[in-house]
């Protein structure tokens, strides 16, 4: 074993955080654990975790599931590729290697949604194969200590960081290196103002060294980003006791594709009720119907990676049935039934803060 490998993991002996994951040589446990914290905080990821195991105890049961049923467990996580994708691996591994996690690296890139990264940290936890992994907090900590100046958002650095990560890897036990490498990266070798006092690398460190802990690891890209403002009309309409609400199915082409929103009218800044109302696309599913504007909210925002999103919702109480295209993905759904869908995370917040919809 190498002295970095030496270091890495009797450091992550004496301060590993204890995790289920981490108690399991379960490739079901680990692969939907790494599924769930990728872009996600491990506070955050813990209670998800938990009950998605609650509910599919294994890949069998989770191919069972509707797609439905995983997003809305799966919501306000966000990035929801990772839920449906998470679907179409259970099914390829009941359908395609009999219900078993296969324990072979090309074949783990097989599946949906299974990068090098996730490949190399099932197969290495949970079959002990040979692969490094390389995730954010690895090229953080590779980078400092081995004074890596070449973009991580570049072939080259990512190239270089990749081989660095297999040559330092311990072969004997690359489960419990890796997850050391990535632990420490967690914890200790953390982006904004890590003690490198107390590192165990401060020896050895390239950028403690040189002052490069700031700038490293390098970045040439900037992110753009995208700034929407979503109208979206909460229609009601009442009928005997029942109040009816109408929902949009999101298709692909844009974000949250699978999960339910309200009606909407997507514009470049913030707009007036009149221009609204007064828009082609309102007036074609509204078709004239006789409705009273109950509600406006305040403009709320929502902050995505690469967009930041406006929304403002109107809520229009319809005095006679309201019209249902179901090509444009519109249905009435009741509104004690609207527990059952999955909605994303701005959409359930706004729910969340007000009273009843009510007709």
């Amino acid at each position: 074993m190498n002295e970095f490998s030496h270091k890495i993991t009797a450091w992550y002996k004496q301060n590993h955080r204890s995790l289920p994951w981490r108690e399991t040589a379960d490739p079901y446990a680990i692969w939907l654990s790494e599924v769930i914290l990728q872009q996600t905080r491990v506070d955050q990821g813990l209670a998800y975790y938990q009950r998605f195991v609650s509910q599919w105890p294994d890949v069998l049961s989770l191919s069972q599931a509707s797609e439905q049923e995983v997003l809305k467990l799966w919501q306000g996580l966000g990035y929801y590729s990772r839920a449906r994708n998470l679907l179409t691996t259970a099914k390829m591994i009941v359908n395609n290697f009999d219900g078993a996690f296969p324990a072979d690296y090309k074949q783990l890139l097989s599946l949906k949604g299974v990068g090098k990264y996730t490949a190399a940290a099932v197969g290495s936890i949970a079959f002990g194969l040979p692969n490094a992994v390389v995730d954010g907090n690895v090229m953080r900590v590779l980078s400092r200590v081995f004074g890596v100046q070449e973009a991580i958002d570049a072939s080259d650095g990512i190239k270089k960081i990749e081989t660095l990560a297999n040559t330092l890897l311990d072969k004997e036990n690359p489960g419990l290196h890796n997850q050391a490498l990535m632990e420490f990266g967690a914890l200790h070798c953390v982006p904004a103002s890590p003690d490198c006092m107390s590192c165990i690398f401060n020896h050895m460190c390239i950028a403690n060294q040189k002052g490069l802990v700031g700038q490293l690891p390098f970045k040439q890209k900037k992110i753009t980003l995208r700034v929407r403002y979503l109208n979206y009309f909460i229609c009601t309409y009442k009928q005997g006791e029942d109040c009816f609400v109408a929902l949009k199915i999101r298709t692909s082409g844009d974000i949250w594709k699978g999960l339910y929103d309200f009606p909407l009218i997507e514009t470049s800044e913030e707009v007036e009720i009149e221009f609204l109302i007064n828009n082609n696309a309102f007036l074609d599913w509204t078709n004239n119907r006789n409705f009273t504007l109950s509600k406006v909210s305040d403009l709320q925002k929502h902050q995505l990676t690469h967009q930041t999103l406006f929304a403002r919702f109107f809520h229009l109480r319809f005095h006679e049935p309201i019209a249902v295209d179901t090509k444009n993905g519109i249905s009435l759904v009741c509104e004690n039934s609207m527990n059952d869908y999955p909605f994303p995370r701005l959409i359930d917040r706004y729910l969340q803060n007000i009273d009843l919809i009510n007709c």
